[in-house]
């Protein structure tokens, strides 16, 4: 199964459940700043909690929804199992951990889960735990399993002790965090804005929308990252594009090779105004991306973690906060 896993996820750097076996066994003063330079954003978050304290600080709404026939807890942190783990790009691995097949994951559409790790210990000797969110890639009926996309960097802590599990080590684990609750047609057009592993949220509510065939939502997508190389997901994307005609891409990197026939540099006016949808009020514009590109697209949440004011190429172009959601 091993070697299945890794060759699929080389051949496929996807993480959707219908890829995999499916029973678990085994700033910015300038915008070219790559984003690959920048930390992990994995779930649209782009901040992290430091602290010894085993309570969770509230990032959004945690769901009570979840209960005895739920694989997830929002009051205390459960372990789940490294199954697998291979290697999709030079700095992107993808994780599956397992949980009881009986039971639902109770993950809901769009929602984040929150993962901690011991860092040490402090001056009185309580354990100190760096923490960070993640957006589960794998759909959120599956039975017994779910599925990480996680950028390794060398000063990412999180990300580096991701990359030192090894198959049968455990995480603890937090939630789910609702962000976007998300239901069939609520929009008739979706608009998506994503930087590197911000993509994750859009694959959740892509997936949503397109295994449904009640759901007659319209999505379009802007992609953005440092290289043809770092675009995850690619190979599915366009599989699920050439599929599904209410799904269009448009990718752009930093850095296009000789060949490259997509966008160039960071997203302009002018890529989001042949892009996306036009103001609305049947329209949603989701973006999720490090800081230099959220502020240069619709500025970033506020302090409190709000939704905040709508600012950048979006409020230039009309968009109102009823339009954009910053994940």
């Amino acid at each position: 199964m091993a070697h299945f896993f890794k060759r699929l996820a080389k051949a496929a750097p996807i993480a959707f459940n219908r890829g995999f076996t499916s029973q678990p066994k085994s700033s910015f003063t300038s915008f070219r700043i790559p984003f690959g330079a920048i930390a992990a954003f994995s779930g649209g978050i782009s901040y992290y909690y430091h602290f010894s304290s085993p309570n969770l600080v509230h990032l959004d709404e945690i769901s009570e929804e979840t209960g005895p026939n739920s694989a997830l807890n929002p009051d205390k942190w459960v372990e789940f199992k490294l199954q697998d783990r291979a290697k999709v790009s030079h700095n992107a691995h993808l994780f599956r951990f397992s949980f009881d097949p009986t039971v639902k994951l109770g993950l809901d559409v769009a929602s984040c889960l929150i993962t901690r790790a011991p860092l040490g210990q402090d001056a009185e000797g309580k354990t100190k735990y760096v923490i960070r969110p993640y957006t589960p890639i794998s759909d959120p009926d599956s039975r017994g399993y779910f599925d990480l996309l996680i950028k390794v960097y060398p000063e990412g802590k999180m990300s580096q002790h991701f990359a030192s599990l090894k198959p049968g080590d455990v995480v603890e684990v937090k939630g789910p965090i609702e962000k976007l609750r998300y239901t069939p047609n609520m929009k008739k057009h979706f608009g998506m804005i994503a930087g590197g592993t911000g993509i994750t949220p859009m694959l959740q509510v892509i997936e949503a929308i397109l295994k449904n065939p009640d759901d007659n939502t319209q999505v379009s997508l802007l992609y953005a990252n440092v290289s043809p190389d770092d675009i995850l997901l690619k190979q599915k994307l366009d599989v699920l594009a050439a599929s599904y005609p209410n799904l269009k891409i448009f990718y752009t990197v930093d850095n296009p090779t000789k060949n490259w026939k997509g966008g160039s540099g960071y997203i302009t006016k002018d890529m989001a105004v042949k892009g996306l949808p036009a103001p609305s009020d049947d329209t949603l514009i989701l973006v999720c991306g490090p800081p230099g590109m959220m502020n240069h697209i619709s500025g970033d949440k506020a302090k409190d973690r709000s939704q905040g004011e709508v600012s950048g190429i979006l409020k230039e172009l009309g968009y109102t906060e009823q339009m954009v959601y910053k994940f």
